[in-house]
């Protein structure tokens, strides 16, 4: 068997944590937006109760499951020297942006380098030419779902990748390494991850979230995201009798929706550090209509200037239309961790050093998205975001290459070694 990426290390993680992440990703964890309750659906506690058990398992005897379904867990330090206290972090639920029940991955060993056709669903197809990665992983072990649910590489392969960690590192005591904090979160995917996150009970001096994509790819930088609930309502009367009375709030949302920039400030136009307004979601009927919409970008005040515009071409919709009134609801979602990251260099250093000695080059990138890190660094817990090796997240074409999850899970394990030294 080769060794990936030219890491030993790596190599010895292998088996392990696809393993672990075959056995986590057919477990059904997604959580959902609309709910009552925390976590947003109690399937997620089945991979906590799970993660607790294997923890405590491996020796990590104060494994627990909080009363917010978190994980949390201690690896002791091994040496004579007093570091700091290291977070390792992955969230266990997964999106409900694509079908997360029966997931049955499907491991294909030695990749070729051409199509890869998904069983479910046949016009479910993985090709270099629209997943360009893919040509990059010739000779890897390709996991996926079979094409009719999502993978959950986001963020199971996160979750395998530090348990795999944990345990080569328990199983290696003659290691010198820093004294690990482990948690997993829920309701990462719906904007609710840190919510009732316990800073003090984590107890780390900053962490790491292991829920990035490319190899080698270090996140520095979030997005700063709102979101903007835009409520129409107008005059209501029956259809039969409306001539010069009824004014309709789902037209209302259509002139808005029509009036938002199409060529730039959307998604489908913009990359790298342009942002966005995006609505993702209309609800209502005759009573009212809101269109929720989130608002991204790296820079505070073009934020602002986002979330004004978008304000603006509300109250111009209903500004000439007698009985047509809206609203706001703005959620100040998370803030892009750059803003504070910038105040402990030796945080992102230290990632970068690890990346190197699994024989990567480490690059500093801007996330165009946020994660769990996003809430706890502005909450004063810095946290970059490193990568895990996953592809085309929330969608039925998720994959991820088990030597990536390898050689991310070897980093993790040099982390806590270069805190120890």
């Amino acid at each position: 068997m080769a060794v990936p990426y030219g890491s030993s290390l790596a190599g010895e993680l292998r088996e392990d944590v696809l393993d672990r992440f075959l056995r986590y990703a057919r477990i059904d964890t997604q959580s959902a937006r609309v709910s009552d309750t925390y976590p947003s659906t109690p399937k997620q506690l089945d991979l906590s109760r799970l993660l607790a058990a294997e923890l405590r398992e491996l020796g990590l005897d104060d494994a627990e499951l909080t009363e917010h379904g978190y994980v949390f867990a201690t690896l002791p330090a091994v040496g004579d020297r007093e570091g700091p206290t290291v977070g390792l972090l992955a969230h266990v639920d997964t999106s409900p942006d694509a079908p997360g029940t029966g997931v049955e991955p499907r491991v294909w060993r030695d990749y070729d380098g051409g199509e890869i056709v998904l069983p479910g669903d046949p016009s479910q197809v993985l090709s270099p030419s629209t997943s360009p990665l893919l040509a990059g992983r010739v000779g890897h072990d390709i996991v996926t779902s079979d094409g009719t649910t999502l993978l959950g590489a986001d963020d199971k392969a996160g979750v395998a990748e530090i348990m795999a960690a944990v345990a080569w590192l328990v199983g290696h005591p003659e290691v010198p390494r820093a004294r690990g904090r482990i948690g997993f979160t829920v309701d990462e995917e719906v904007g609710r991850g840190t919510d009732h996150f316990d800073l003090a009970r984590f107890g780390a001096d900053f962490a790491y979230t292991l829920d990035g994509a490319l190899v080698g790819e270090i996140e520095n930088e979030t997005f700063s995201a709102i979101e903007l609930k835009v409520t129409f309502t107008g005059v209501g009367v029956h259809p039969g009798v409306a001539k010069g009375k009824l004014v309709n709030p789902v037209k209302l949302a259509a002139r808005f929706i029509e009036r938002l920039p199409r060529d730039t400030l959307s998604p489908e136009t913009t990359e790298g550090r342009e942002g966005f307004i995006h609505p993702y979601e209309i609800a209502g009927g005759a009573g009212g209509v809101t269109v929720t919409t989130i608002l991204r970008d790296h820079d505070a005040e073009k934020l602002e200037e986002h979330h004004a515009l978008a304000r603006r071409l509300a109250e111009e919709v209903v500004a000439d239309e007698s009985g047509a009134a809206v609203s706001f609801s703005r959620w100040d979602q998370y803030r892009n961790i750059g803003e504070k990251l910038d105040e402990v260099p030796h945080v992102v250093a230290a990632a970068e050093e690890a990346t190197r000695r699994v024989g990567l080059e480490p690059a500093l990138a801007a996330i165009r998205g946020g994660t769990d890190g996003s809430r706890l660094t502005e909450r004063g817990l810095p946290t970059p975001n490193l990568f895990t090796g996953g592809n085309e997240y929330h969608s039925v074409r998720e994959w991820i290459s088990v030597e990536d999850m390898a050689i991310s899970a070897a980093t993790a394990v040099e982390l806590l070694k270069l805190f120890a030294q």
